[in-house]
C-alpha cells in the first residue's frame, strides 16, 4: 500500500469536495460522556450546528443511548479507538487492528451506523496507522484548529483558539476524557459567532 494510503482529512473538502462554500466542521473526541454529551448535544441544538463525533468504544459500550442521541440529531460519528491508547503509532499492527475493529464493532452495536472515518488518539499518525485505517476502510480523520481544550486553558483561550476558523476548517474539541466544562461554555459562544460570519457547519 504504501503511498497509496491517504493521508489524514484536514480540510472539509478532503471529505465533502461538494460542501457549501462556508462549511466548516467541528469534531468532538473521547466521548460519550454522561455529563458533558448532553451538555453539548443542547448547545449543538440551540445554536443549529451539527458536528461529527469522533467516539471511543468503551465509551460507546458503556452509554450506548448517547450514541442513539448523537445520531437521532443528525450529527455523524467517527471511530477514535476502543479504549484510546498511547502512543498509539507505537503499538504493534496487530494491536492497532484490534483497537480500530473493536471500536468499530461497539459503535455499530450502539448507535447502528457504521462509522467511515477513523481518527487515531492524540492525532498520532504513521505509515502502520494510515495503513491500517486503509486496511479497515475508514478515512483518517485530521484536523486544523486545535484550541487545545483537553488541557483546560480557559474558556477565553479556547474561545480565542476557535475564533480564528475560516471556511474549510476541520476543528478539534471534546466532549469526553475529563472536565469539559470550558468546551461547553466556549463553544456556547463561538458557534453564534462563527455562524454570524458566515460559516455552515456541516457534519462530516
Amino acid at each position: 500500500m504504501g503511498s497509496t494510503v491517504r493521508q489524514p482529512a484536514r480540510r472539509v473538502r478532503d471529505l465533502l469536495p461538494d460542501a457549501p462554500a462556508g462549511a466548516v466542521a467541528l469534531t468532538l473526541d473521547d466521548g460519550p460522556h454522561p455529563t458533558w454529551t448532553p451538555r453539548m448535544l443542547d448547545v449543538l441544538r440551540t445554536h443549529q450546528v451539527l458536528a461529527t463525533f469522533c467516539l471511543v468504544g468503551d465509551q460507546a459500550r458503556a452509554h450506548p443511548a448517547l450514541v442513539r442521541a448523537i445520531l437521532g440529531a443528525g450529527h455523524s460519528v467517527c471511530n477514535h479507538t476502543m479504549t484510546h491508547p498511547q502512543p498509539f503509532s507505537r503499538r504493534p499492527r496487530a494491536q492497532m487492528r484490534a483497537e480500530i475493529s473493536r471500536a468499530q464493532e461497539a459503535i455499530v452495536a450502539a448507535g447502528g451506523r457504521s462509522p467511515r472515518l477513523f481518527r487515531a488518539p492524540g492525532g498520532d499518525w504513521s505509515p502502520d496507522v494510515l495503513a491500517t485505517a486503509d486496511e479497515l476502510g475508514l478515512i483518517p480523520l485530521g484536523w486544523d484548529v486545535d484550541p487545545r481544550d483537553w488541557s483546560r486553558p480557559g474558556e477565553e483561550a479556547i474561545v480565542r483558539a476557535l475564533s480564528v476558523a475560516r471556511a474549510g476548517d476541520i476543528l478539534l474539541s471534546h466532549d469526553g476524557g475529563g472536565d469539559r466544562s470550558q468546551t461547553v461554555a466556549a463553544l456556547d459562544r463561538v458557534l453564534p459567532a462563527l455562524r454570524a460570519r458566515g460559516c455552515v457547519f456541516v457534519a462530516l
